[in-house]
């Protein structure tokens, strides 16, 4: 769970968010950490050396009736309405694929931090990046995912201040 669950998608907050995300601070070093809310322990930030990740958005647990289809495909096409939005300020976005990053933990081979942090939180979905951006060359990169049908689904943002590109694949592949 994040500290956004219960709370409507709302693309004006999800992009001032992804903005305010861009200009804050991000570890030069250190560990990777993951921090949630003081009351309620939810997931607010995780940082690492040289990026941050926050939850933008966190949808219902999907009901049976309902159906977790459905509620991934009102995330993707709010992702999409996100999306758009992004590319019309920074231009067209790259997709990265986060499954490489998975097929890497599930064989023990070496995860680059970002995509560790990621999958930690249940961040399984792929990321649309853009960058670099602003005078600090940044790259911004937002995701909506699950990490199974009865989980809720999660729209998260990520700003590194180094290149997101998905990890090369494992050798055997």
């Amino acid at each position: 769970m994040s500290a956004r669950a219960g709370e409507p998608f709302d693309i004006a907050r999800a992009v001032a968010d992804v903005e305010a995300l861009l200009a804050a601070p991000l570890p030069a070093t250190g560990p990777t950490v993951a921090d949630g809310d003081p009351v309620t322990g939810e997931w607010t930030v995780t940082t690492g050396q040289g990026f941050r990740i926050v939850p933008l958005w966190e949808g219902d647990a999907p009901d049976a009736a309902a159906g977790a289809d459905e509620a991934e495909e009102a995330a993707d096409a709010q992702l999409a309405a996100l999306t758009g939005e992004l590319d019309a300020r920074w231009g067209g976005h790259h997709q990265v694929a986060v499954h490489v990053a998975l097929l890497l933990r599930e064989h023990d081979e070496r995860v680059p931090a970002l995509f560790e942090a990621l999958l930690d939180e249940d961040c399984y979905g792929d990321l649309s990046a853009w960058g670099p951006l602003s005078a600090q060359g940044r790259w911004v990169g937002v995701s909506v995912g699950r990490s199974d049908g009865d989980a809720p689904v999660v729209m998260a943002a990520v700003v590194s201040d180094r290149p997101i590109v998905a990890p090369d694949p494992p050798s055997w592949l």
